[in-house]
């Protein structure tokens, strides 16, 4: 089975890449990705959440 079909792509934060399932440890990595592009734009997707949730946070004072 290859590692795409099992979804287990990963982004290391210690590297800044992405990593297949068999890589850096779990501490230092965002995923696991269902694909090597997902994780490619993991970083971006928790900036976007941060930034909602810190808009949200200023709507609730």
């Amino acid at each position: 089975m290859s590692l795409v079909s099992d979804g287990q792509w990963w982004f290391c934060l210690k590297h800044m890449r992405v990593e297949p399932e068999k890589g850096c440890p779990n501490k230092d990595r965002m995923g696991p990705y269902a694909s090597e592009q997902e994780a490619a734009g993991a970083l971006q997707r928790a900036a976007d959440r941060n930034k909602a949730w810190d808009e949200a946070d200023q709507d609730d004072d």
